[in-house]
């Protein structure tokens, strides 16, 4: 498998390992906006696709599909039963899936290095069989209807993606963990930068963007830690991102973790794991109790763990922040040992009781800590965007990690988000997030109270905790028939036979209008196909 960047090109000489570039691919295929090249091993066809919405390959049907068909000029079989062959097998096996449209007959004339009479001959064999059709201008696509039964194409590789991919085009459903409130974002404000960042982006030069992100943007960013999260740092030192699995892939490979060892918060979030072992890193977990992360216990199991990967503004999912102590306890631990502690913050700007805690990237002991945010749960995922603020002593390194492998993503939203910043609209919004989100919680957690007494707040998010045996996990599939999308509890956690049973419900997303409905059907589900409950119990 080899994920290629449709947005941007480098080329450079590295020093980073063959292995750590197929990771940091692969780890892309987690982001947004990258194709997928997968080879038929029979007919060396490369092609190009989009993962569907449950992990099978689809061709965009708005796309040209990017045809690589290699030809044996050696072989018995002549060059264009050989085009042919290769065609028909793609399309009869779901490769080129209905309505994708063919590349024109003098491109794919060209990339073969074949006459035009040679492509056109074949695209009308296809089309006697009723394979394809001509469309005009719109070029020959493959047709709605295939003759015979189309074999569906099941990729083994699908199977292990489908957990990390969703359809982009489909509205969030209550409950759903790890989506903002849609209906509050300022959409006629961003698309009027959006625009104004477009026309500017067309107007500059045409060149290599610097791969930390633009210069703006990054400047913004430092400004804005400075007064939300009290992290002092240089532009030069922020790195923008795609998100924050592209952040992780960046700082661990950076930090040159694989092979050795790497504390992770049990419960915690699953992508964090799922990294560890595709770096080849041995993960180490740690109990999350009250106070979050339990020092003592990383540091008596794994004393030697190069980093250690930690949520504390917000325990994902459990909701809690990392104690003083507990704070000063692996600060301290990363400095005697020499070790890092990456810094989940994705919820750290939303904590909404109380007044939110400083990040670890502020004040003493900053100097060990990579600090990674990002906006999907402020803004919306669909922009794509993170960034990583890296200590100095590692700023070199990660910059140069990010320019060879993973460079900074789409400069025109960059731009519109650098004056959604300097604007004041970012802080505007954050306010009235914190706001909106608390009252949501509240309201659910009122309403869901009176026929549910096993839940409690965790962060932005509810859970209701189930009794001991409870599949949540069969219960949370149950949900998703009935349109509602709670998280099984259980899932966060690695060993499943001490893992706690409970359904995580987000509650960004239950609007006044969908706030009855959503709520007895949730109560219904559980009364109805559990039956049974589970005190709540201290952490």
């Amino acid at each position: 498998m080899q994920a290629i960047f449709h947005r941007h090109t480098i080329e450079a000489h590295t020093t980073l390992t063959a292995n750590q570039g197929t990771i940091i691919s692969f780890a892309a295929v987690l982001l947004d906006n990258v194709f997928i090249a997968c080879h038929n091993a029979t007919n060396s066809f490369p092609r190009y696709f989009r993962i569907g919405p449950r992990g099978d390959e689809v061709t965009d049907p708005n796309e040209e599909a990017t045809l690589q068909i290699k030809i044996d000029r050696g072989s018995k079989v002549g060059i264009g039963e050989q085009i042919y062959a290769g065609l028909r097998g793609a399309i009869l096996s779901g490769v080129l899936s209905s309505g994708a449209r063919l590349p024109s007959g003098r491109d794919l004339a060209i990339q073969l290095g074949v006459s035009r009479g040679t492509i056109r001959s074949t695209y009308d064999r296809l089309a006697a069989e009723t394979l394809v059709s001509g469309a005009g201008s719109a070029g020959t696509r493959v047709n709605l209807e295939l003759p015979g039964a189309p074999l569906k194409h099941n990729d083994p590789l699908d199977a292990p993606l489908a957990v990390f991919t969703r359809p982009y085009s489909r509205h969030p459903l209550p409950f759903q963990v790890g989506v903002p409130a849609n209906d509050a974002f300022p959409a006629k404000t961003w698309s009027r930068l959006r625009s104004q960042a477009v026309r500017a982006d067309g107007l500059g030069f045409t060149t290599y963007a610097d791969p930390r992100g633009e210069p703006e943007l990054r400047s913004q960013i430092a400004r804005h830690l400075a007064v939300s999260r009290q992290v002092q740092c240089h532009p030069d030192q922020i790195i923008v991102t795609s998100g924050y699995r592209q952040g992780m892939m960046l700082s661990l490979t950076a930090i040159g973790a694989t092979g050795r060892k790497a504390w992770y918060e049990n419960p915690g979030y699953p992508i964090g794991r799922k990294a560890l072992e595709i770096l080849g890193i041995a993960g180490q977990p740690v109990t999350v109790d009250g106070e979050g992360l339990c020092v003592a216990e990383g540091i008596r199991l794994s004393p030697d763990a190069v980093v250690a990967l930690v949520s504390p503004g917000q325990q994902a999912p459990l909701g809690m922040t990392l104690s003083p102590a507990r704070r000063q306890a692996l600060l301290s631990w990363a400095e005697a040992n020499g070790s890092w502690v990456i810094e989940d913050d994705y919820l750290g700007e939303l904590q909404i009781d109380g007044r939110a805690t400083p990040a670890l990237a502020s004040g003493v002991g900053a100097e060990r800590v990579v600090h990674i945010g990002v906006l999907s749960k402020t803004m919306s995922p669909a922009l794509g965007l993170g960034y990583v603020v890296a200590p100095r002593a590692l700023t070199e390194r990660i910059v140069e990690v990010a320019a060879f492998l993973a460079p900074a993503p789409n400069r025109t939203t960059q731009l519109a988000l650098a004056k959604f910043l300097a604007d004041g609209h970012f802080l505007r919004h954050l306010r009235q997030m914190k706001t909106l989100y608390a009252e949501r919680r509240n309201t659910v957690l009122a309403r869901l109270s009176h026929s549910l007494s096993n839940i409690e707040p965790a962060g932005l998010n509810l859970i209701v905790h189930l009794a001991k045996g409870v599949d949540d996990i069969a219960l949370a599939r149950d949900a998703r028939d009935r349109g509602l999308a709670p998280a099984a509890l259980s899932s966060w956690y690695v060993d499943k036979d001490h893992a706690r049973s409970g359904l995580l419900l987000s509650t960004t997303n239950i609007r006044e209008d969908n706030l009855r409905p959503s709520c007895e059907a949730i109560v219904e589900l559980i009364r109805m196909t559990v039956g049974r409950v589970a005190p709540i119990e201290p952490y």
